[in-house]
């Protein structure tokens, strides 16, 4: 009797230790990274008010540099510091770094999404960089002086090809500002594994539905930015190309009016603000480009209008929004003049919302479409 209960308690014990085991090692695939939200922070005797003074205060992180550890509502000077989420967060002062260590599944792609709130410093930016890799391009600068919500924070995203099963992610602020304490400061940092773009039967366009993209924070009601093809190389967008100065906002039906299924894109930058996939085609054939154009619900108001580019043709659709959700369909017949098509959006016009937040937005695309036309009438 003793010794069956001695093998069940043994045999409970293996299961408990392989449960462990399994949850600390587990592969990432869509969510927050290990306290990846900053909640569990340092000890009182790690920290020189607050500033973090050991490397590895911070639990699954390593730090380098000025690195502060922020509580909301904390106040500098006149100013009170925003936490986005939860209730602490961290701040990179000049020249510092965070660095944490995931599993990840090798030649995956990914998209890490992170929170930032932009403080006392104007031409702040961000380096986030994975290693190892051996592609010189992955590592992006992101410029955060270029603020897109009226809740004084927004969150990016930026992705990269996983080059091995174990990676380190580091985020560096690169700036040497006069105060080290000026700084970014970060929250919720998340990483979500892009499944391969695929064409999908009546669509020669991957992707078009924009239902597979970057990690969207549930909490969260603003968005996330996909920066520009100069600082990514591989897309957060898988198929799309962000190809403009300024970012792209992906947005979800939990918080905005999406035109079709749960995900749609909303171009927040005027003509600086660009969407374009390129997709083989016959030279000469006729082809229809359908796609939705609408408003996010967010009160953007006014005047709207998209920019379709395809073949030698433009069409303008325009768009008056009320700035409480609705869509319209358009559709953009042309001529293909190479085996390569170049299919681009823009917004016409800068829109900010009537809420006076001084919030930039702007018109929405979803639902996009290419097909063959067979037998085109002949005008």
């Amino acid at each position: 009797m003793k010794m069956m209960m001695m093998k069940k308690l043994t045999l409970l014990l293996s299961v408990l230790i392989c449960s462990i085991f399994h949850i600390s090692h587990s592969v990432i695939t869509d969510g927050l990274l290990p306290n990846g939200d900053f909640e569990q922070g340092p000890k009182p005797s790690q920290m020189k008010g607050s500033r973090v003074i050991d490397p590895g205060a911070i639990p699954k992180w390593v730090i380098s540099g000025f690195v502060e550890y922020i509580k909301s509502g904390e106040k500098q000077g006149d100013m009170v510091l925003v936490v986005p989420q939860g209730s602490y967060a961290v701040r990179l002062g000049e020249d510092a770094s965070i660095t944490t260590t995931v599993r990840v599944t090798k030649g995956g792609y990914y998209s890490l999404s992170f929170t930032f709130v932009r403080t006392c410093a104007q031409e702040e930016r961000l380096n986030v960089s994975v290693s190892p890799n051996s592609e010189p391009n992955d590592w992006g600068m992101l410029p955060l002086q270029t603020m897109y919500s009226s809740t004084g924070f927004d969150t990016y995203s930026w992705a990269f090809l996983a080059e091995s099963n174990r990676i380190q992610i580091v985020l560096h602020n690169p700036a040497l500002e006069k105060d080290p304490s000026c700084g970014p400061i970060i929250d919720s940092v998340a990483l979500k594994l892009l499944n391969p773009p695929r064409r999908l039967r009546g669509n020669m366009l991957k992707n078009g539905d924009f239902e597979e993209g970057p990690y969207i924070f549930p909490k969260t009601t603003w968005g996330v930015l996909i920066p520009s093809n100069i600082e990514d190389d591989h897309s957060p967008l898988p198929a799309w190309i962000i190809e403009s100065l300024k970012a792209v906002k992906y947005i979800d039906s939990n918080h905005f009016f999406v035109p079709s299924g749960t995900r749609a894109m909303e171009l927040v930058a005027g003509r600086e603000s660009a969407l374009v996939q390129i997709v083989r085609t016959i030279p000469g054939k006729v082809y229809d480009l359908m796609f939705s154009v609408g408003d996010a619900n967010n009160s953007c108001q006014g005047s709207m209008a998209v920019e379709a580019f395809a073949g030698r043709l433009t069409l303008q659709v325009p768009y008056q929004s009320k700035g409480k959700g609705g869509f319209i369909r358009a559709k953009h017949r042309f001529t293909a003049v190479s085996t390569r098509t170049r299919i681009r959006f823009l917004s016409s016009f800068y829109h900010m919302k009537s809420d006076n937040s001084g919030s930039l937005c702007g018109p929405v695309i979803d639902d996009v479409r290419l097909v063959g036309v067979r037998h085109p009438r002949i005008h």
